[in-house]
Order: C-alpha cells, then sequence, then structure tokens
C-alpha cells in the first residue's frame, strides 16, 4: 500500500537532501584541502595520512550511496532509508573528526 505524500513532506524531504548534500560538499572540500596538507609533509607522515584519507573517501562514497538511495526512496521507504543514510552520516562524522584531528596535531606539531 502506497501513501501518497503531501506537498509539505515532499518540501521537507527535498530540503533534508539538500541539507546532506550541503554538508557531503562541505566534507568533500575538507578532505580535499587535508590531502594538499598532506602532499606538503614527510614521505613517512604522508604514507598515514594517504591511508587515513582514502579510508574517508571510503566512508564518503558509501554515505553518498545512501544519499542517492535516499534520493530514490518511495515515500513508504523513506524512514527505512533515512535511517541507513543517518548511520553512514553519523559514521562518515566520527572518522573525519578523528583523522582531521590527527593530520591537524601531525602538521601544526
Amino acid at each position: 500500500m502506497s501513501t501518497e505524500m503531501t506537498p509539505q513532506d515532499l518540501e521537507a524531504r527535498q530540503a533534508y537532501q539538500r541539507k546532506v548534500q550541503a554538508e557531503l560538499d562541505n566534507i568533500n572540500a575538507s578532505i580535499t584541502e587535508y590531502r594538499a596538507k598532506v602532499d606538503q609533509t614527510a614521505a613517512d607522515a604522508s604514507a598515514e595520512f594517504n591511508s587515513q584519507v582514502e579510508s574517508l573517501l571510503v566512508k564518503r562514497d558509501a554515505a553518498e550511496a545512501k544519499l542517492k538511495q535516499l534520493q530514490d526512496a518511495s515515500s513508504d521507504a523513506w524512514a527505512d532509508v533515512q535511517s541507513g543514510f543517518e548511520s553512514a552520516w553519523k559514521e562518515l562524522e566520527s572518522a573525519f573528526s578523528q583523522a582531521a584531528a590527527k593530520i591537524e596535531n601531525s602538521i601544526n606539531g
């Protein structure tokens, strides 16, 4: 049984998707910034940082895939897909915070 989306539901869903996309864009910009900083570090530290950045990219890709599912979800599946996205997003945010702190501490010494 499919439930019809009201205009308010549709607008809320679109607003949420825009918010999430903006947050992903910010994470992508930060990853690019950290990659540039990593490229300027010593070779031994650079290998560790590159590993951290690659891990972030994997988690970012997972969050982007969940966002795509969210965008394509029917109104009936929306809540379940949103929950899955929220989980992927929390994992990305946590990993990003940890990696950013390590990179900043190592660079700023």
